[in-house]
């Protein structure tokens, strides 16, 4: 019985410094965050990412839609991504970069924006920055910031 406590807390230890690794990690910037070729990134093979350009909407997993752009949008996306908890590090009016951070474990989340003036669309994408699953968690972000 008393190896059966020990393997546990072992167990536990592991994945508690896995945890505080992944934090860790989540605090490093991607140098591949922007856009590549004017558009955005293409999400992962992780169901922690969904973005909005047209190549992702052949992967439901992935898709989601872009926001229809007006005279106000970009300002009340900003405004939203405020008032739910991101930080802009970066907006040049075509392209906007925010990060959101957990209460626990403080996992850094990324969303960008970019304006698609051509087509009058705000294309979205938000990823987590760490791990595999994030249990919907950037989806529902974005459905948050576009309502």
């Amino acid at each position: 019985m008393k190896w059966v406590l020990i393997i546990v807390a072992l167990l536990i230890g592991v994945g508690f410094i896995a945890y505080i690794w992944m934090a860790i990690q989540s605090q490093k910037e991607p140098d591949t965050l922007g856009l590549q070729q004017g558009l955005l990134r293409l999400c992962p093979d992780s169901p922690n990412c969904v973005c909005s350009e047209a190549f992702s909407q052949a992967d439901k997993e992935h898709a989601i839609a872009p926001v229809q752009a007006g005279e106000t949008t970009w300002e009340r996306l900003k405004s939203r991504i405020i008032e739910l908890g991101g930080v802009i590090k970066q907006d040049d009016g075509h392209y906007l970069h925010a990060t959101f951070t957990s209460s626990l474990f403080h996992f850094v989340d990324d969303v960008e924006l970019r304006l698609d003036s051509e087509q009058g669309l705000i294309q979205i994408r938000s990823a987590s920055r760490v791990g595999r699953s994030d249990l919907g968690v950037n989806r529902k972000r974005v459905e948050q910031i576009v309502q």
